[in-house]
């Protein structure tokens, strides 16, 4: 069979996701139609270039439900019962609720499949959509047992023009996964910032890059974050459970390190050590940038100012030199109009971009 051809799509909802779904369909030349509860938001979708705030003059090629878990199953029914689209999908976060409801309210589930992109922002909205937000980003399909080859293949069409990069799974394989990799840490990580609430401001002001990673993304929508973490609660309360019997064999060498019994000391050290090691192996597996294994590069670090436009020079003279930026990490300094770029570049880079920065003014560290 030949693979789908997308011409036409209409995305209900535009928040973060759905407005940077239509971005990258219209960048890709797709008549995208816009569709939301909040008309603000559909104005401010289309203004941005995302497509039409105007209803369809015929029947789409896709239809692509970017809205919060709980809803989708309504939605869905509702745009086939107006019969909207040949194909329907979906970009919800959990896949099993709503596949379950999907199926409850008697929907098509021949002409549906289900979607995550594993990719967001830690602000909601359609002001921070972004066209590129899924390029080499995993974008997990889940068909329901009838999903029609048609329909994948439209699927499958949406994510290749969005430079993602497909994986298909069951629904309930889904939820475990995007538990263990995704909701389990967003918990953590506000646990960990919710601990900074109430400390003093001297404390506070000691927190490094370290623990502005660990907790970035505690600064998400917590409104939104409830919804995903109600849609796949009991299995993220498992992972919870098994973090938490950890955390007890931590504290609990910890606290034999803190004796003065030395043969406790050992087994408390030991026990630290090995937990650590573990943390260690398990942080490896990670993939690298798009997709990839994890590699090693090399760092530079050069003194960046606040001032619009520095970043984009910074990549300007790191280009003049031939060096490929394969990552950045900005260290803004506390209560300074300044911070720290680490840029990270292949091996055996580092010396001639260290040049070449310096040719050019930058200051390093």
């Amino acid at each position: 069979m030949e693979p789908a051809v997308m011409h036409t799509a209409l995305v209900i909802g535009t928040g973060l996701m759905g407005t940077s779904a239509a971005l990258a369909l219209r960048a890709r030349g797709v008549s995208v139609h816009l569709r939301d509860v909040d008309s603000g938001a559909v104005r401010t979708a289309a203004a941005l270039g995302a497509g039409t705030a105007q209803p369809p003059g015929a029947v789409v090629d896709l239809a692509i439900v970017a809205i919060p878990p709980p809803l989708v199953g309504r939605v869905l029914a509702d745009a086939q019962a107006e019969g909207v689209a040949r194909h329907y999908t979906d970009v919800a976060s959990v896949k099993a609720e709503p596949q379950h409801d999907v199926i409850a309210l008697g929907c098509d589930t021949s002409r549906y499949i289900g979607g995550h992109p594993m990719a967001g922002a830690s602000r909601s909205g359609p002001l921070t959509a972004r066209a590129d937000l899924f390029e080499g980003r995993t974008w997990a399909l889940t068909p329901t047992a009838d999903t029609d080859t048609e329909t994948l293949n439209m699927a499958l069409e949406l994510v290749a023009l969005c430079g993602a990069v497909p994986v298909v799974m069951q629904a309930a394989a889904h939820d475990r996964a995007v538990a263990l990799v995704s909701h389990a840490p967003h918990v953590v990580a506000s646990l960990v910032a919710m601990r900074l609430e109430n400390a003093g401001e001297r404390a506070v002001s000691l927190a490094g890059p370290g623990l502005r990673d660990l907790t970035r993304i505690a600064e998400a929508d917590s409104r939104l974050w409830l919804d995903i973490l109600s849609a796949n609660a009991g299995m993220v309360a498992d992972l919870l459970e098994e973090l938490g019997a950890d955390l007890e064999r931590m504290v609990a060498g910890l606290r034999s390190i803190a004796t003065t019994d030395e043969a406790k000391r050992r087994s408390g050290a030991e026990t630290v050590e090995n937990m650590l090691r573990k943390g260690q192996r398990g942080r490896a597996r990670i993939s690298g940038k798009h997709g990839t294994r994890p590699e090693r590069f090399e760092a530079v670090t050069v003194m960046i100012g606040d001032q619009p436009g520095e970043l984009a020079r910074l990549f300007k003279d790191a280009d003049r030199a031939g060096v490929n930026v394969e990552d950045i990490r900005i260290e803004h300094a506390t209560g300074q109009p300044a911070g720290l770029a680490h840029i990270s570049v292949a091996p055996g880079r580092a010396a001639p971009l260290s040049e070449a920065l310096q040719a050019q003014g930058w200051r390093q560290r």
